[in-house]
């Protein structure tokens, strides 16, 4: 299993559909559609699908960390993406 370790952002996380559990710096706990998860920055952490269907949740950063509109549909995708927010919005 691979954590997260993100010094300069807050993270929410909610889970929209699914189940899993959190691993936030070792403790883990299980989660499911409706949750949501407050991850502090620095904090090592990991959402991990334990369930039979694919899990689908979205995240807030604070501050912003990726360009705005960008989504990404797997974890690979999100790690081979090397560009971060670049301080434009579309509001």
């Amino acid at each position: 299993m691979t954590l997260a370790l993100d010094n300069k952002s807050d993270q929410f996380f909610r889970v929209e559909e699914g189940s899993g559990e959190t691993v936030i710096d070792g403790v883990r706990t299980a989660i499911r559609a409706g949750f949501a998860i407050i991850i502090p920055g620095g904090t090592n952490h990991n959402i991990i699908n334990t369930g039979t269907v694919p899990m689908k949740l979205y995240t807030i950063y604070s501050p912003p960390n990726h360009r705005d509109g960008v989504v990404h549909h797997t974890r690979a995708e999100a790690e081979a993406d090397n560009e971060h927010f670049d301080g434009k919005t579309t509001e």
